[in-house]
C-alpha cells in the first residue's frame, strides 16, 4: 500500500474511534452514492459539467432542452427590434441574458474593483415592514424601497438612467484554529453610489446575492413537501439548537401562500415563478404572470420607454418561451461525484457527520412519483440540503426579512456539484454574497445554529481539514 494511502487509512481509523457516539462511521461508499441525481446523474466533470441534460432524458425531449438552452444563453435586445422574439430588454435591468449571471449554468461572483457592473451579483432592497403594507408583504414578502423597488438595477436602456453603481469593499477578519493555524476571512461592505433617482429611504435594507448554480433544480422541486416538513419537525424534536423552518411564500399563479423552496431565503415556491421574477427583475422582461415593467412610480422615463409587448398585449417573454426555459432549468443534470470511496474522502465524510453538518445539509431524499417531469420522479437524490431556513448568526446576517425568513435566516444551499465550481465557473467564491474565497472560508463563516459545527471544524488539525475539504470537493 502506498505511504499516502496508509496515512489516510490511519486517519480514517482514528476518526472512527474519536467521532461522536451517535455519528455514523463510514468505511466504504454507500450503494449509489456517486449518483447524486439518481438516474438523471450526468457523467461530465469538465467545464460543461453543469450544462448537460438529465442523463435519462430521451433524444426527443432533449430537443426541447436545447431550444430552452438557446433562450437561456442568448441575449435579449432593446425594443423595438426586428428580433421580436427576443426584444423588450429593460428599461432597467441587471443583465441582458440568463447565462451572464449563471456562468456556464454555474455560480455567480461579486464584482471586481474594475467591473463596470455587478452582473452576476444583484442587490435586494426593502424597508421595514409596517401594518399599512400588509397586502404587499403577503404577496412580495417585503416592502420595496419606494423609489428603487425591491431590486437595485445598475443598467438601463438609452434614455433611461440606471439606478446607480454597486461596489463591494472588504475588511479582514482573522479566525484561529485550535492548532494555532489562522485563516483571514473577508467581511464585505456594500457600496451603492451614483444614485440615479435621488436618495433612498433612510431605513433601506440591502442584501447582496450572487447567482446560484442551476443544476438539479427540477429534482429539488420534486422533493415531496411532506419530506421537507418532516425534516423540520425532526430537527425541532432533537432540541440541539438546530431547528430548520420552512418559509411560506406567495404563489402568483395560485394566488395563495405555499411552501418556499428556491432563492437564498427560499422566497420562491417553484421554478416557473423563480424564472418569471428573474425575467422581470434581472432583465426587465414581461411575462403573462408579471405583465408589467419593473419600474416604480418615481421612474417616469422607465414607465414611458418602448417595450416589446405584442400588438394584442402579448408579453415580451411568450408562454412558449417561458415553458421552454422552465423545461431547460428543470432538466439540468447533476454531475456524478468523484472518488467517493477513497480513504481521504471517507475520512472527511466522517468528519462532516462528526461536526453535525448533515443536520442541515440533509444528504438524501426520494423525489415524488408525480414529479413535473417523468424523468425526475422516484429518484434517490443526494442534494445535501433540507431546503429549510436556519439562523446562521450575526456574521452572515443581512438584517432583511423575506416572508417568514428573518434577517439572520438563510435556506440551506445544496452542496451537490460544489467541488466543480472552479472547473465550471472559474472561481471558488461561496455563500450568498460570494464573500468566501474557498470552501474552508465558507465553513468558518457559519454561526448561529451552525456555531457548534464551526467550533468542531476549528478543532480539526491540518490533516483533518484536508480530509473534510476532500469530501466537500467530491460532491
Amino acid at each position: 500500500m502506498p505511504p499516502s494511502l496508509l496515512r489516510w487509512s490511519a486517519l480514517f481509523m482514528a476518526l472512527s474511534l474519536s467521532a461522536c457516539d451517535d455519528a455514523p462511521r463510514f468505511t466504504q461508499a454507500e450503494p449509489g452514492e456517486a449518483r447524486s441525481g439518481g438516474e438523471a446523474t450526468v457523467r461530465k466533470s469538465d467545464q460543461n459539467a453543469f450544462s448537460m441534460p438529465s442523463a435519462n432524458l430521451s433524444p426527443t425531449r432533449r430537443l426541447d432542452f436545447s431550444v430552452g438552452n438557446s433562450f437561456f444563453r442568448s441575449p435579449w435586445v432593446i425594443a423595438p427590434s426586428t428580433t421580436t422574439a427576443r426584444d423588450g430588454l429593460g428599461p432597467l435591468f441587471n443583465t441582458n441574458g440568463c447565462q451572464n449571471c449563471h456562468i456556464k449554468d454555474g455560480r455567480g461572483h461579486p464584482p471586481t474593483p474594475d467591473s463596470d457592473n455587478a452582473v452576476s451579483m444583484l442587490v435586494r432592497l426593502s424597508i421595514p415592514n409596517e401594518p399599512a403594507y400588509a397586502k404587499v408583504i403577503e404577496q412580495l414578502g417585503i416592502v420595496p424601497e419606494p423609489v428603487y423597488g425591491g431590486q437595485f438595477q445598475d443598467m438601463a436602456v438609452p434614455g433611461v438612467a440606471p439606478e446607480g453603481k454597486v461596489r463591494v469593499e472588504y475588511e479582514p477578519l482573522t479566525v484561529r484554529f485550535k492548532d494555532g493555524s489562522e485563516v483571514e476571512l473577508r467581511k464585505p461592505k456594500l457600496q451603492i453610489t451614483q444614485l440615479g433617482y435621488g436618495p433612498m429611504h433612510p431605513d433601506t435594507r440591502f442584501s447582496a446575492r450572487v447567482a446560484p448554480p442551476m443544476i438539479g433544480l427540477g429534482l429539488l422541486e420534486a422533493i415531496p413537501e411532506a419530506a421537507i416538513l418532516a425534516n423540520a419537525q425532526a430537527q425541532a424534536k432533537v432540541g440541539n439548537g438546530i431547528a430548520g423552518r420552512p418559509n411560506r411564500v406567495w404563489d402568483d399563479a395560485q394566488q395563495k401562500t405555499v411552501l418556499g423552496r428556491f432563492g437564498w431565503k427560499a422566497g420562491q415556491p417553484n421554478l416557473n415563478q423563480q424564472n418569471v421574477h428573474a425575467f422581470s427583475g434581472d432583465m426587465g422582461l414581461t411575462t403573462s404572470l408579471r405583465p408589467f415593467d419593473d419600474c416604480t412610480d418615481a421612474q417616469t422615463a422607465c414607465k414611458q420607454a418602448p417595450n416589446g409587448n405584442g400588438p394584442d398585449g402579448e408579453p415580451e417573454v411568450s408562454d412558449n418561451i417561458l415553458r421552454l426555459v422552465l423545461f431547460y432549468s428543470r432538466n439540468l443534470g447533476v454531475p456524478a461525484r468523484r472518488e467517493v470511496g477513497s480513504p481521504q474522502v471517507l475520512a472527511g465524510k466522517n468528519l462532516f457527520y462528526q461536526a453535525g453538518c448533515q443536520s442541515c445539509h440533509t444528504p438524501q431524499f426520494t423525489t415524488a412519483a408525480d414529479a413535473a417531469e417523468p424523468e425526475l420522479a422516484n429518484q434517490v437524490i443526494r442534494p445535501y440540503s433540507d431546503l429549510l431556513l436556519h439562523d446562521m448568526g450575526e456574521g452572515l446576517a443581512d438584517h432583511r426579512s423575506e416572508f417568514q425568513a428573518g434577517g439572520r435566516d438563510w435556506r440551506t444551499p445544496p452542496l451537490w456539484g460544489i467541488g466543480l465550481t472552479q472547473t465550471v465557473s472559474g472561481h471558488t467564491q461561496f455563500l450568498h454574497d460570494g464573500r468566501a474565497r474557498n470552501l474552508l472560508e465558507a465553513v468558518l463563516w457559519h454561526g448561529g445554529e451552525a456555531q457548534a459545527a464551526q467550533r468542531q471544524v476549528l478543532s480539526f488539525n491540518a490533516e483533518q481539514r484536508a480530509a473534510l475539504l476532500a469530501f466537500l470537493n467530491s460532491l
